[in-house]
């Protein structure tokens, strides 16, 4: 029997992009330059109309200069984490 996982909450993920670049008071020119991606990029992924890579998501956290874990622990949102397996 396969045990799929639940849909990754990506609506979570993007509220997390859009809080952290209000908190910095960032437009999305400034945080396309601190993080190496285009503007079209930043727009786009934060209004929900791609993804993005996780490379982009590399780059976006290390121009908040947080860890990628904290950005993508959103995807979880509304539902239980993965457990870790007994050691």
């Amino acid at each position: 029997m396969t045990i799929l996982p639940p849909d990754p909450n990506l609506s979570a993920l993007r509220q997390v992009l859009a809080r952290l670049r209000a908190e910095q008071g960032w437009s999305y020119d400034q945080l396309a330059e601190r993080s190496g991606l285009s503007r079209r990029t930043v727009i786009e992924i934060e209004q929900g109309r791609t993804i993005g890579t996780l490379a982009t998501w590399h780059a976006l956290a290390h121009a908040f200069n947080v860890p990628l874990a904290t950005m993508t622990e959103a995807l979880c949102e509304g539902h239980e984490p993965p457990q870790a397996a007994p050691a």
